[in-house]
């Protein structure tokens, strides 16, 4: 007997599925639709972008990464191009618009080799063996950098300013740059330079111009001291960082105490007193004239302090103790009772100064501050923002240079370089994973493409100029939007770290052939919102 035609249903009811080319062609566009959001921000004439959130802030910006985070992508393979930002901005703080702008390449160079039926595991194969190659090559033009090369670190920090809003005051900003990372260096056992980016503290203030942000070797705490009667200066500071409250503790379990006459609440105060009193002497006796505490300080211990001269603040942050702590070499001390003079820190200044209309505490003149702070100042709050973020590229770029001693040319001299290199190599590999290798190199023209679109020039004759330089062996030629020109970036100190296009291309590889193994995409239709919800809260089909 027949079973006759009735339809088996597996997938809950709903749920939406794309098959084969369908799937691969709407994974590729979404993907391609974030690569070209940012697109146009490459480059030193790449535009900036006004994201607006939900409750309406404001940033704006040019960073890729902030654009891709602060933008509410939902489409699955949209998120794994942010992925890649992150993850660029993770391992080298820079070139996140760059490794996106890769990935959106690849994939839109996949789509016409999907379409001539070439199948997308060869392409994968191919993009690998491609980025094992760009690898190479990137180590071949790769120049030496050390430590000493002071001028050639400060041209890398101004290489990743110059596309931002910094860019007029590069010369400035560099210099700090390079002297905060070189503060804070520390030399492992085998002789190699590790910078914890965690000890550059950046405190932002607007109302004031760029150039007026300053590097302090040493901290900048937002507090003032407790007491206005306290000192508003402390040469010489010996500083104590505890992690307990000048208070009266009150007992662990529900105590009552019964007073029946005068004489015992003045008795009681009068205790209470006493224990104050002790904890301030205690800081005393251990020869601090600066407290640090984590914790309150009552009013009377602020009282007591004041009197000894001693400058005080609370409620200072675990982060700001644990740098102060590193800045001065002082112990964190839990119990106030067993401080000594061993556990003080040491700076030659603690000063209080207003900043704008604020009042900061600046700690100076440490022995040896692994710990450094940059106070940052703008003409606006979006402004003050947008330059943090330009810094934390600038020494995230010479942290790297200084960790991996190598440095590669910028202005897309670069990136035309591993297209001419992999092209080359694509011959030689032959078989079907050569047409991938070759769509690679294609993809790799992409960078210098943008900064041309960028800076209003014809992106085929700059393209065609720098292949013909590159084939004449002149390794450095790139971009120069200024002139709009093809000129050797070597000379004009365009240069960034080599591990920018390490990650960049391995990261853009990765997401690219990730995205092309999906063939099927089976998305469940989102719950129904809960009784009595809010309009307009149900699923994604309202």
């Amino acid at each position: 007997m027949g079973m006759g035609n009735a339809p088996v249903l597996i997938l809950r009811e709903g749920t939406k599925r794309d098959k084969g080319k369908d799937a691969q062609f709407n994974n590729i566009t979404a993907a391609r639709t974030i690569a070209d959001a940012v697109r146009s921000s490459l480059g030193p004439r790449g535009m900036d972008k006004m994201l607006v959130d939900s409750i309406g802030d404001v940033v704006i910006t040019n960073d890729g990464v902030t654009i891709l985070k602060e933008m509410d992508v939902q489409h699955p393979a949209a998120k794994m191009l942010v992925e890649v930002a992150k993850t660029q901005d993770q391992e080298v703080g820079d070139g996140t618009t760059t490794s996106v702008i890769i990935a959106g390449e690849l994939l839109k160079k996949s789509l016409d080799l999907i379409d001539s039926n070439v199948h997308p595991t060869i392409i994968a194969a191919g993009y690998r063996l491609a980025n094992e190659k760009a690898q190479e090559i990137l180590k071949g033009v790769a120049k030496k950098v050390s430590l000493q090369d002071e001028a050639l670190l400060e041209q890398i920090a101004e290489t990743s300013m110059i596309s931002k809003q910094v860019n007029s005051s590069k010369k400035f900003f560099a210099k700090m740059v390079v002297d905060a990372v070189k503060t804070i260096l520390d030399k492992d056992e085998n002789g190699k330079y590790t910078a914890d980016l965690k000890n550059i503290q950046t405190v932002k203030k607007a109302g004031a111009n760029m150039e007026e942000s300053e590097l302090v070797k040493g901290l900048i705490i937002d507090k003032e001291p407790v007491s206005p009667t306290m000192p508003k200066l402390v040469k010489n500071a010996k500083i104590a960082l505890i992690d307990a409250a000048f208070e009266v503790k009150k007992p662990e379990i529900d105590a009552k105490i019964q007073i029946t006459d005068p004489e015992m609440l003045s008795k009681f105060i009068a205790e209470e007193e006493k224990t104050l009193k002790d904890m301030v002497d205690a800081v005393k006796k251990a020869g601090a004239n600066v407290v640090f505490c984590q914790k309150g300080i009552d009013d009377l211990a602020q009282h007591f302090f004041a009197k000894e001269g001693i400058y005080a603040c609370r409620r200072v942050k675990k982060s700001d103790m644990e740098r102060l702590g590193k800045s001065t070499n002082a112990s964190i001390v839990s119990k106030i009772s067993e401080l000594n003079a061993d556990d003080l820190g040491t700076a030659e200044t603690v000063e209080l100064k207003f900043v704008g209309d604020e009042q900061m505490t600046f700690i100076t003149g440490c022995k040896d501050p692994k710990t450094v702070s940059i106070l940052v100042r703008g003409g606006t709050n979006h402004v003050a923002d947008e330059v943090e973020r330009s810094l934390v590229d600038a020494w995230s770029v010479v942290k790297v240079s200084i960790e991996d001693g190598m440095i590669v040319t910028g202005g897309g001299s670069t990136a035309m370089e591993l297209a001419m290199g992999v092209r080359d190599y694509a011959a030689s590999v032959g078989g079907r994973e050569q047409i991938a290798i070759e769509a690679f190199a294609s993809a790799m023209e992409i960078i210098p493409t943008t900064l041309a679109e960028n800076a209003g020039l014809d992106p085929i004759n700059m393209v065609i100029e720098m292949r013909k330089q590159h084939k004449a062996g002149k390794k450095y030629a790139g971009i120069n939007p200024f002139t709009g020109k093809v000129e050797d970036m070597m000379d004009l100190n365009v240069i960034e770290p080599i591990r920018i296009g390490q990650q960049a291309i391995s990261s853009a590889t990765d997401a690219a052939v990730m995205i092309l193994r999906i063939d099927d995409v089976i998305a469940s239709k989102s719950a129904p919102a809960p009784a009595g919800g809010a309009p307009g809260m149900g699923g994604m089909d309202d």
